[in-house]
């Protein structure tokens, strides 16, 4: 089993980086593969609602010139997946939202591609905001039909300079329970495979609200 974990922190070993690696560490404890996508460190344009990727039906975003249908690829093999972000302003960093409205809209409009698989989602704060991003990122997991394993608090863990994190003792251990929840239900969701019958998917109905 592997997981991919989103670093969406512009600072390749900030705090974002350290909390999923608070996380993974569990994982790899259990057996299963790791690996940190650095996407808050690269240029990720923003969605332009074009739909090309629903007609193209390629799993594929349109814009070619950066890393993200790369990416979806990875997201897509993976058996897990763990969103990681920084707090701007009380939401995520712009790249992260970025990445995330293409990578799971691509995979909505085919198929589904991130449906059943287990996805968690962390935020690194200095002080606060960070329920808000937490948040905010656990929408495109529970919109793509995600497994969700929880912690014993809120996925939030604090700290300013590099590291700092490791000192946030409350937010160490929400970590390392996440890590151990997630390892568990991973396990359960492959080894029920074949055992246990998954439900059918049902085609979206999208409805409004203009009479």
């Amino acid at each position: 089993m592997k997981l991919i974990a989103i670093n969406g922190s512009p600072k390749k070993e900030g705090n974002t980086y350290h909390a999923l690696r608070l996380v993974c560490e569990q994982l790899e404890a259990k057996g299963i593969e790791t690996e940190i996508l650095q996407v808050g460190i690269k240029n990720v344009k923003a969605c332009t609602a074009c739909n090309m990727c629903a007609k193209n039906q390629d799993e594929k975003c349109i814009i070619k010139n950066d890393d993200v249908n790369d990416w979806i690829q990875k997201m897509k093999e993976a058996d897990g997946i763990l969103l990681g972000s920084p707090v701007h302003y009380a939401a995520l960093g712009a790249g992260m939202k970025s990445f995330l409205d293409r990578a799971f809209y691509v995979s909505g409009v085919n198929g589904n591609l991130f449906r059943h698989k287990v996805g968690a989602s962390i935020a690194a704060v200095r002080r606060s905001g960070g329920l808000p991003a937490f948040n905010e990122m656990n929408n495109y997991l529970n919109y793509s039909e995600m497994m969700i394993p929880t912690s014993n608090y809120w996925n939030v863990i604090h700290g300013t300079m590099p590291g700092e994190v490791h000192k946030d003792e409350e937010g160490v251990q929400i970590m390392r329970v996440l890590g151990k929840n997630m390892a568990y239900l991973m396990e359960l969701i492959e080894n029920g495979k074949g055992t246990v019958e998954a439900p059918a998917p049902e085609k979206k109905a999208f409805t409004h609200f203009i009479r």
